[in-house]
């Protein structure tokens, strides 16, 4: 595999607005995402903006690449798809992570083991899962439950996603930590795919996916890292710098 780190970002959130530029530290929230996937040192490592104040923090970055993409795209996995089309025409990079620019304290670990899943051919898309720990993350609908059983492996196949409790019954719950490893492929059916039935029900996207016919692989890690949805994740993230 040859893989390529392509984090998306753009100033225009509701919950939290110009989010990628929010101090963490005296550091832009966008400028520890990428310092975190340069640390994995498994590719190049591209900010795809919707906004040239984003190119602009970034081009202060020693081997980070910016590119300048529609701020009219959809989603994310829509910038990356745009950002990727730009930078590497011919393909040269056969794996996309799409990692999310709201993930300052992602483990740079995370990134490679996010690939593990697309080392199979059975698997179209890799990404995390992690251990629910507490019942009040079980029952947030803001964490994204994974229908999955980890058994005498760190793979395992994604069945579905909810934003409610998922699987029924006694058993560990999966917290689902939004970062993708596509295969260029997967990415380029994807993204000319019209947004699907369940999709618009849960509001989650990787549910195209799954109605297309596509396989996604989850990686199991010990603890999702904390994401920046709100003023309040942006406190709490403050306080463990």
């Amino acid at each position: 595999m040859n893989p390529i780190i392509v984090i998306p970002a753009r100033l225009a959130s509701t919950r939290l607005p110009r989010k990628p530029l929010a101090d963490i530290g005296g550091v832009p929230m966008i400028v520890r995402v990428a310092r975190r996937a340069l640390e994995a040192r498994l590719g190049p490592v591209v900010v795809a903006a919707a906004d040239t104040e984003i190119l602009d923090v970034v081009a202060e970055i020693p081997g980070v690449r910016g590119v300048l993409t529609d701020s009219t795209l959809a989603s994310g996995s829509d910038r990356v798809h745009a950002a990727i089309t730009e930078l590497d025409p011919d393909g040269v990079h056969d794996v996309i992570i799409n990692l999310q620019g709201d993930l300052p304290l992602i483990a740079p670990s995370s990134l490679h083991a996010v690939l593990k899943p697309v080392e199979n051919s059975a698997f179209d898309i890799g990404t995390l899962a992690a251990p629910v720990m507490t019942l009040a993350e079980r029952d947030a609908t803001q964490v994204v439950k994974i229908a999955c059983a980890f058994e005498d492996t760190d793979i395992a196949r994604a069945l579905y996603f909810s934003r409610l409790p998922i699987p029924w019954g006694e058993g560990t719950h999966w917290h689902h930590v939004g970062v993708y490893a596509w295969r260029r492929s997967a990415l380029e059916r994807f993204v000319n795919l019209p947004p699907s039935a369940l999709e618009r029900r849960e509001s989650l996207e990787q549910l195209r996916a799954l109605e297309a016919g596509m396989t996604i692989g989850c990686a199991r890690i010990d603890q999702a890292p904390q994401g920046v949805d709100t003023p309040a994740d942006l406190e709490h993230v403050r306080g463990l710098v």
